[in-house]
């Protein structure tokens, strides 16, 4: 015999609703006992008849489960609580940020020559004295770098000028004992 689907909604005769919660909650329990015998799990099964009478398992102690899944959902809240205030924070940090980039980029722009239309004197006076600044800086870092590069090649030209004085000597060296070698030889055949 083949069952059809059953519907779910709520059965109006009042003795077919007893003994439909009467099988069902049998089957309910008997499933909660059989998962915590076959997976090692905590199992508790709380159930309130229409009646208001009480029906429960537990596969330890259903207060300390229940104490359990107490402070599951305690902790649950207090990290939902913690990331929604992570999100909210991190939304301010960004609208700040897009504050900045946007004031940023005018500034380049203003810098740049560009958008110079709508600024004040004041405004005009502001980005003269920052170009100034910067073209102080950028001079003096240019400076810094030809004060390097010169002494760099006054240390190669100094290496250079005793190179050249060493080959001299060494020269001369060689001119004097191929004269001691002459006088030598002559003196042998005098």
């Amino acid at each position: 015999m083949v069952r059809g689907k059953t519907q779910m909604k709520r059965i109006e005769n009042a003795t077919s609703r007893q003994v439909t919660f009467s099988k069902r909650r049998s089957g309910l329990l008997k499933k909660a006992f059989e998962l915590s015998v076959l997976c090692d799990a905590e199992v508790a099964v709380i159930i309130f008849s229409p009646k208001g009478k009480l029906y429960e398992f537990s596969s330890s102690s259903v207060n300390k489960i229940t104490q359990r899944y107490l402070k599951n959902v305690k902790n649950r809240a207090i990290a939902q609580k913690t990331t929604e205030e992570n999100i909210e924070n991190l939304k301010c940090e960004t609208a700040e940020l897009r504050t900045k980039i946007e004031l940023l980029e005018d500034s380049k722009r203003k810098l740049l020559g560009d958008g110079l239309d709508t600024c004040s004197i004041d405004e005009l006076q502001q980005v003269e004295e920052q170009l100034e600044r910067s073209l102080i800086s950028i001079r003096a870092r240019k400076n810094l770098l030809f004060k390097e590069q010169i002494d760099r090649l006054k240390e190669q030209v100094i290496y250079v000028y005793i190179y050249q004085e060493f080959s001299f000597i060494k020269c001369s060296i060689i001119c004097i004992q191929i004269v001691f070698s002459v006088l030598v030889i002559l003196n042998i055949f005098l």
